[in-house]
């Protein structure tokens, strides 16, 4: 553990690559870090000791890994250089030691990072990366601001068990293993006074989420009825969901609480059957699209977003056609298209019928087409209505300057510079589309 080590002065650089859960445990490992009295400093300037956390969810992801890491030692060849997250992870002892960095801090270990980075000044060479292929405890990590200054990600689960053919992630995060809801409440309460008006609850698989004997959809209904009652919190959002994990009890009771945003994300990967049972998924198209009928029985308008990856091994132009017209039929708000790429040591990596990199990418050019008409058809469907925007930061959009944030279903909207202040709910009518933001006519602050 940390107790007791000073790192009194010591510049270090935090860089962190991949998904918001990294993002969360950069932001706690900062913490920890300057709470032994370490100045966290850009990744770009001059350091003691850079850490990179690492990513290694595509081949493509750890070469981009292994370049970060490499760069401060070409312009700092004194410095200490600590390998951190998933692509270290997913190494073998030996594979790590041929690296040669200074240390390397594995998954569910990162609240020792104080320890690893004096040790690391000190010549010893740490490598701390445990075996997570059994069940594990949930890592106490935590924090108590981020670097947005209107919304902070609270992570609540880590691990996955789902075992994808195209997913190296079980094998980098382990098991599933859930946070204790009076530590999420206790830092929800924290986050909030300290002036965070809207909260991300985050993990791997969120819909495994599991506590007091509950799990997935009714523990998190049960950890969602405690952060209602957070003081001076305005907005919970979710993080991915899986689509099994939307029945009608689920969704009849959180549409009940009135902080959880109307914003959906819930993953897809593809619009036909044949392909989701080749990548190992846990459900039907058929199931899928009930439940997205089920948040609109129950919502208005809820924005559904979703992933989808298009080339999986063996996909033919007619199940990319499926996946078209299944996500036609959806309307969803936004889509985040990923051509597939290949990870070492899953299924999906050794399968026949590859598909030619311009194949995917021009299937990827067509989906995104639709994706931006759908996202276009989707943010009009609010013009002329009334929108409350919880304002970021100001930004130039064609002709002027505004006052951006997003309203309740995430869609980003702008109200004129001026007409009120950052990390404040704006309501205003909407009179315009720019770039693909709201324009709001006036606003007034709530």
């Amino acid at each position: 553990m940390n107790e007791n080590i000073r790192l009194n002065d010591k510049r270090i650089a935090i860089l962190t690559l991949g998904c918001k859960v990294n993002a969360y445990e950069s932001d706690a490992m900062a913490e920890l870090l300057s709470q032994s009295g370490a100045k966290i400093v850009d990744f770009e300037e001059d350091a003691d000791v850079y850490i990179v956390n690492t990513c290694s969810v595509t081949n493509i992801a750890d070469r981009k890994s292994r370049q970060m890491l490499n760069r401060p030692g070409k312009r700092h060849e004194n410095a200490v250089v600590i390998a951190a997250g998933c692509y270290i992870q997913a190494l073998s002892e030996d594979e790590r030691k041929a690296l040669g960095y200074d240390a390397y801090i594995g998954n569910n270990r990162k609240e020792d990072v104080v320890r690893i980075v004096y040790d690391a000044l000190m010549g010893k060479h740490p490598d701390v990366v445990p075996d997570l292929s059994q069940k594990t405890e949930y890592e106490d990590l935590q924090i108590n601001g981020t670097r947005e200054h209107t919304r902070a990600y609270i992570k609540i689960q880590d691990g996955c068990d789902q075992f994808c053919s195209y997913c190296i992630i079980p094998y980098t995060r382990g098991r599933i293993r859930s946070r204790a809801p009076k530590d999420v409440v206790s830092e929800a309460e924290r986050l909030s006074a300290a002036g965070y008006s809207e909260i991300v609850l985050t993990g791997i698989h969120v819909s495994s989420y599991e506590a007091h004997g509950e799990k997935g959809g009714k523990a998190l209904l049960t950890l969602l009825s405690e952060l209602q009652k957070v003081e001076g919190l305005a907005r919970i959002r979710l993080s991915s969901l899986e689509p099994r994990i939307i029945t009608e009890d689920f969704v009849k009771e959180i549409c009940r609480l009135d902080k959880v945003c109307p914003q959906f994300h819930l993953s897809l990967q593809s619009g036909s059957d044949t392909v989701l049972k080749r990548m190992n998924r846990k459900y039907t198209s058929f199931e899928y699209e009930e439940g997205c009928k089920l948040l609109r029985k129950y919502y208005d308008r809820p924005s559904i977003t979703t992933d989808i990856i298009v080339g999986f091994p063996g996909e033919t132009e007619e199940e990319f056609e499926e996946t078209m017209r299944f996500a036609e039929r959806i309307a969803f708000s936004k889509i985040h298209v990923f051509q597939f790429s290949g990870r070492k040591g899953t299924r999906a990596y050794r399968m026949p019928e590859q598909i030619p990199e311009a194949k995917k990418h021009e299937r990827s050019e067509r989906l995104i087409r639709l994706e931006k008409m759908m996202r276009d058809e989707y943010v009009k469907g609010f013009l002329g209505e009334e929108q409350n925007v919880l304002t970021e930061e100001v930004e130039t959009i064609e002709d002027g300057k505004y006052l951006v944030g997003y309203n309740e279903r995430y869609v980003r909207c702008a109200v004129p510079e001026g007409s009120g202040r950052a990390n404040a709910v704006i309501t205003g009518t909407a009179k315009a589309m720019k770039d693909e933001v709201l324009i709001l006519a006036s606003g007034q602050e709530g």
